[in-house]
């Protein structure tokens, strides 16, 4: 028994895992290859039955799970976003919540002909959207816009809230008062606010001070904080059923936006635990469900899906934004992203069960239609608003755009190549004469320190995928890579070479404090300085049947140095010192045009990448 669970135990880490990993590798949403995973793992072979595995203490291990996530939720969230999209969150969480529990209420009731008191649950449970998969699709997308950032707090904000509200409702229901003693009710959901906020907050203050005044030592920060954020959860749910989720959504954002102390450890610490975790939720999840009860009411659920999708999100986000600054097409985007996740199903499973104790039966619905609506607003959003974000002119196809860190005049050159191809390039400087250069070329720029604070937010992301580090000061270009690692993965975040002499024990033991060093081991600024001085350009040129790479290497023997490959003019990719692209046909190379032979062979073309 004890070798069963360990291996089941070990099987939903790994096949979550490898499932982000199968996503990544295929540019999807990774939650559409969790939840495949998960159905194949559960309910078509029978490999993993999580009720079997965790019994009793699968609902509480999922509830803390949740808490965790919406701590790191939390911890993105930054008090500055709402300057802009503000008022169109907080009518999204008030406005739209109501909106939508009333129509999901009645699109509950009349397509699977249920009683009135479960449609009206299913309409509060249906008012979360879900972090766990907004999230995910909102990095997989990254959408320009206010609606970006008006997703990523509804998504969040929206599970503590609808948690209370389908909470309050489930109680009156058990103790017969629906539609009864309305004072009860707003009295309840007033005592959950209250405790979630004082023990938040609570929670926030001890977490800073314990960082701020070095009560613990560093290697305890983050275990420390995890046990906090379970404490504080654990302690308003026992005061006030499931206000333990506004607690941590809580603390989560006071952490965010305090001023005494640096909490980049935590956050990294807790992005990290949230991937093990929502993979793990996600293959659960899909391990629960009964394909035998979905099949019973198949059509029902397609109809009550189309229902949400194309009619009760749309008018609760159109409804409730109208005059909020969104555009139109913000309304739009914000109108197609409402998935659910695994806080509807946990809080449908335990309700469901608390019902059909208190006599009623019909309660038992609840399980397969909440897993019909899981399973399709996961699949729907998932593959169409990616399409639908592109078609409102909000997010691109790829994002291989290039940040380029240095506006001095070769950089330009190398942007200018750039943009020539087809591909995004901005460039961030200091430096205003650089900058207004920038902008006589018609160049994308930005006025700014590359390690300010505001550069990520400021900087519309769309279609940028890495970053390229040239200035002169070689600090500045680390600190550039490790502060843009948050947008664009370390594997994805470039800097030119500390010296020519750098060695691989050098490489090695400072790779993590940097990017990736380009080009060529002796191309430094100084030396790239020195060879456009001297009359360098950056040239593109294509392959074709009559043009090869041989015909080139041929005709620019010592001459030449790669830049960039632009593979059938989709997909860049980044030369470095440990990695070198074969060009092939149909590909351009940006290459830098010496004046006079630099090294008598060809660049280096190891196997090995950084």
């Amino acid at each position: 028994m004890e070798h069963n669970v360990a291996v089941g135990l070990a099987s939903i880490v790994v096949i979550g895992i490898a499932a982000q990993w199968v996503g990544w590798r295929l540019a999807i949403p990774s939650i559409l290859i969790l939840l495949l995973a998960g159905l194949i793992a559960g309910p078509v072979t029978g490999f993993i039955d999580p009720d079997e595995l965790f019994g009793e203490l699968l609902l509480p291990i999922v509830s803390l799970s949740v808490a965790i996530i919406l701590f790191e939720g939390g911890l993105s969230l930054k008090l500055d976003e709402l300057r802009h999209s503000g008022r169109a969150v907080v009518n999204l969480v008030t406005g739209g919540v109501l909106i939508t529990w009333v129509l999901a209420s009645g699109a509950a009731y009349f397509i699977f002909d249920i009683e009135l008191q479960l449609a009206i649950l299913t309409g509060a449970i249906l008012t979360v959207t879900g972090p766990t998969v907004i999230g995910p699709l909102l990095r997989h997308i990254r959408p320009s816009g206010k609606g970006a950032t008006t997703l990523k707090w509804e998504g969040i904000l929206n599970d503590p809230i609808g948690a209370l509200l389908a909470v309050l409702v489930f109680e009156a229901i058990a103790s017969g008062e629906l539609g009864g003693s309305f004072g009860t009710i707003a009295l309840e959901f007033l005592k959950s606010i209250g405790v979630g906020i004082l023990l938040g907050a609570a929670g926030a203050g001890l977490a800073v001070a314990l960082l701020h005044k070095y009560w613990a030592p560093e290697y305890l920060h983050e275990v420390i904080s995890l046990s906090i954020v379970i404490a504080v959860f654990t302690a308003a749910n026992e005061i006030a059923h499931e206000s333990g989720l506004l607690a941590v959504t809580l603390m989560g954002v006071l952490v965010a936006n305090q001023k005494f102390t640096s909490i980049k450890h935590i956050v990294e610490f807790k992005e990290n635990l949230r991937v093990v975790l929502v993979s793990a939720l996600f293959i659960v999840l899909a391990a629960r469900i009964e394909l035998s009860e979905l099949g019973d009411i198949a059509w029902q659920a397609a109809a009550f899906v189309a229902a949400l999708v194309l009619v009760v999100r749309p008018a609760a986000v159109f409804i409730s934004t109208t005059g909020s600054g969104l555009t139109v097409r913000d309304q739009a985007l914000v109108s197609w992203m409402a998935p659910r996740g695994i806080v509807a199903a946990a809080i449908t499973a335990v309700f469901a069960l608390g019902l059909v104790n208190a006599g009623y039966e019909e309660a038992e619905d609840l399980v397969p239609i909440m897993f019909a609506v899981i399973v399709g607003t996961v699949v729907v959003y998932g593959l169409t608003v990616g399409r639908v974000a592109r078609a409102l002119g909000l997010a691109r196809h790829r994002h291989e755009g290039v940040v380029i860190v240095g506006a001095h005049s070769w950089a330009r050159e190398i942007a200018s190549e750039l943009k020539g191809a087809g591909f995004r390039a901005v460039l961030i400087d200091t430096d205003m004469a650089h900058i207004a250069s920038a902008r006589e070329q018609e160049l994308e720029h930005h006025y700014a320190s590359a390690v300010s604070d505001s550069v990520l937010d400021e900087i519309d992301l769309q279609g940028l995928g890495r970053l390229v580090a040239m200035t002169a000061n070689d600090d500045m270009n680390s600190l550039a890579c490790l502060h843009f690692v948050e947008a664009f993965g370390r594997n994805e975040v470039y800097q030119l070479t500390l010296a020519p002499t750098e060695s691989e024990a050098d490489h090695a033991t400072i790779s993590e404090l940097r990017g990736r060093i380009l080009f060529d081991p002796k191309m430094t600024f100084s030396e790239l300085e020195k060879q456009f001085e001297a009359g360098g350009t950056a040239v593109t040129s294509e392959f074709t049947e009559d043009f090869t790479f041989q015909d080139f290497q041929k005709r620019y023997s010592g001459r030449w140095v790669p830049l960039f490959l632009l593979r059938e003019g989709e997909e860049l990719e980044v030369y470095t010192v440990r990695q070198f692209h074969e060009p092939r046909r149909g590909d351009q190379l940006v290459w830098l045009h010496l004046p006079k032979p630099l090294i008598a062979e060809e660049p280096n073309k190891a196997e090995a990448t950084d």
